[in-house]
C-alpha cells in the first residue's frame, strides 16, 4: 500500500507547540513511528504552510497513491479550496489532528475539510496517524 500523508501550516514546529494539545513528538518523529509501525506500506510524507502546495498534492494523490492521510491544521476551518480538492480526489482519506478539537476552541470545531473525507480521528495525539492508517486498510482491502 502506498499511503500520501500531508500536514499542514505550522506542523513543522510540532516541538515548540504545547504537549496537553500536541504530543511530544516531532514531526520527524511522527513519520518514523509510522514507518516502523507499517514497514510494509510506502509513505511520502509532505508538509506545507502553503495552501497552494497542499492543493497540488491533494490533486495529483489519485495517480499515485490508494490512500491519502490529511492533517490539515488550521487550513481544517477556513479553506474551502482544500475542502474541494479533497472531494474530488478519488482515493480513501482520513483526516487527522493531533488535538482533541471537540475540546478546544469553538472554532476549531469547524471543520470544513472533514466532510470531504471518509472520516476523521481527533485527539489522539500521534496516534490518529496509525489508526488512520489501519482504517485505510480496511477501507481499501
Amino acid at each position: 500500500m502506498n499511503i500520501l500523508i500531508l500536514n499542514g501550516p505550522n506542523l513543522n514546529l510540532l516541538d515548540k507547540r504545547p504537549d496537553e494539545h500536541y504530543g511530544s513528538l516531532s514531526l520527524a518523529e511522527i513519520e518514523n513511528a509510522v514507518r516502523m509501525e507499517f514497514p510494509n506500506h510506502q509513505f511520502e510524507f509532505f508538509q506545507s504552510n502553503h495552501e497552494g502546495e497542499l492543493i497540488d498534492k491533494i490533486q495529483s494523490a489519485a495517480n499515485s497513491f490508494s490512500g491519502l492521510i490529511i492533517n490539515p491544521g488550521g487550513y481544517s476551518h477556513t479553506s474551502v479550496a482544500i475542502k474541494d480538492a479533497l472531494e474530488i480526489c478519488s482515493v480513501p482519506k482520513v483526516e487527522v489532528h493531533l488535538s482533541n478539537l471537540a475540546a478546544r476552541e469553538t472554532f476549531r470545531q469547524n471543520m470544513l475539510t472533514a466532510s470531504s473525507c471518509d472520516g476523521y480521528i481527533s485527539g489522539f495525539r500521534e496516534k490518529g496517524y496509525l489508526g488512520a492508517i489501519y482504517l485505510l486498510e480496511k477501507m481499501i482491502s
